[in-house]
């Protein structure tokens, strides 16, 4: 599997050995998800061990639908998300695919490249005034 390729995450159901099946529970054809590929997840979660290794995240939620993918982060596993990180392709020729979303609904970056919208949380809060 390439980079470039999506992963396929599937829940699997009882009694069934793996494998791939081209039908859901219903019995009809898969419908198209979106989702990360390895090389966006891998950015995503090293960003992600990063800040657990802070302290500031402690848990994550990855959701695909058929419009986006969504990676959710927390600060405690039962709240609500403290940031989204969202890859919406309908939106990749107008303002970006990726987007960081906060749990109030603000979107604080948003761009055509992962890499460039992930550097929000490399930023470094500094004391204004400090040492003067």
């Amino acid at each position: 599997m390439s980079d470039a390729e999506p992963l396929e995450l599937r829940p699997r159901h009882e009694g069934s050995v793996g494998g791939s099946g081209s039908s859901n529970r219903s019995g009809g054809p898969h419908l198209p998800v979106v989702a990360f590929n390895r090389g966006e997840l891998d950015q995503i979660l090293r960003t992600y061990g990063r800040m657990v290794a802070t302290g500031e995240w402690r848990d994550y939620a990855m959701d695909f639908t058929r419009d986006r993918a969504v990676f959710s982060v927390f600060r405690r596993t039962s709240e609500f998300p403290l940031y989204r990180i969202v890859k919406d392709p309908k939106l990749a020729r107008k303002q970006g695919a990726y987007s960081i979303v906060t749990a109030t609904g603000l979107i604080l970056k948003r761009g055509q490249s992962l890499e460039r919208v992930l550097a929000l949380f490399d930023k470094k809060l500094e004391l204004v005034g400090a040492g003067r």
